[in-house]
């Protein structure tokens, strides 16, 4: 009984000695902290700013600190839904935009601002409605880089207190009245049918140009045909004539080597000129004295009479 009660003595220190050691653990391993890659978190000691966590492992004193924030720090993207803005030409349009942001002090973007994305829409509608008030329905389509410039300078200039730099905005949507929209639509298709007609006008010219350009060369060729055609019809012309005259030479030259009288070669010559006549030369060389001719005729009647009577 006495060793019973001496056991239950000596296990009750044990137990509370092995749960004060859990809740040592326990309150240990609660603070220690592990801050991820591209975050920074902002601990307070007392209710007080402390000091910047960054990236990597901490541990936090037990009921004197306590972490006030965790800001990432990474590029971050905030599309805002449609603002009613009015031109310089006061015409009501809506416009929505996005934010390229990234927080670059922790601590000035923690105490800086409460609420820091509701302030950054407000001061984008604001801003967007000081721009587009300076500009009229025309500039403000045509000038959203201008716009876009504009307004990235003045945020991020308005930001720099809050610990937070503007990388870029852009205008998502330009949306005009309903009537405008429907005119700047008949707009482009009268645009659209314009170059149309441009494009067509240009095909038919170019297909006319084609056309002439053909008609040019088959003209240049059906003349050339024509040249080379009367080329080779003199060409033949000069041949017959050539043939007919070295065919004379040579009746010529036999006449001489047989020695005849001069009847024969008067009625040799008038065979030739019959001869020519007769082929497809368009020139025809007559001699200039016509008793010539008489006396070649004459001559010609005696050598066949003289032949008849043989």
């Amino acid at each position: 009984m006495t060793f019973a009660l001496l056991s239950a003595a000596s296990i009750g220190p044990l137990i509370i000695l092995a749960l004060l050691i859990i809740l040592v653990i326990a309150l240990v391993a609660a603070n220690v902290v592990i801050v991820p890659q591209a975050s920074a978190f902002i601990v307070e000691r007392l209710g007080a700013y402390q000091e910047t966590w960054q990236t990597g492992l901490h541990f936090k004193i037990p009921l004197i600190e306590r972490i006030a924030n965790r800001v990432v720090i990474k590029e971050r993207v905030s599309d805002f839904p449609p603002q009613p803005v009015i031109t310089k030409d006061n015409v009501t349009m809506q416009i929505d935009t996005v934010i390229y942001f990234q927080v670059t002090d922790p601590k000035l973007y923690t105490y800086g601002v409460v609420h820091p994305m509701s302030a950054i829409e407000n001061l984008t509608a604001t801003t967007l409605r000081n721009i587009i008030g300076e500009l009229e329905l025309d500039q403000t389509l045509t000038s959203r880089d201008i716009i876009n410039t504009k307004m990235r300078t003045i945020l991020d200039e308005a930001t720099d207190p809050w610990g937070i730099k503007i990388n870029r905005v852009e205008l998502k949507n330009i949306i005009p009245p309903r009537e405008i929209q429907d005119a700047m639509e008949r707009q482009m298709k009268a645009e659209r049918e314009r170059r149309e007609s441009i494009l067509k006008a240009e095909g038919e010219k170019k297909s006319q140009i084609l056309i002439a350009e053909g008609e040019k060369e088959a003209v240049i060729l059906r003349a050339e045909a024509s040249r080379m055609q009367k080329i080779k019809e003199a060409e033949g012309e000069a041949e017959a004539l050539l043939a007919v005259q070295t065919a004379l030479a040579n009746s010529i030259k036999l006449l001489n080597e047989a020695a005849p009288g001069d009847n024969v070669i008067k009625l040799k010559a008038l065979e030739a000129f019959t001869q020519i006549a007769d082929s497809k030369s368009t020139k025809l060389i007559i001699p200039s004295e016509i008793q010539g001719l008489a006396g070649l005729a004459a001559s010609a009647k005696e050598v066949f009479d003289t032949r008849t009577e043989k």
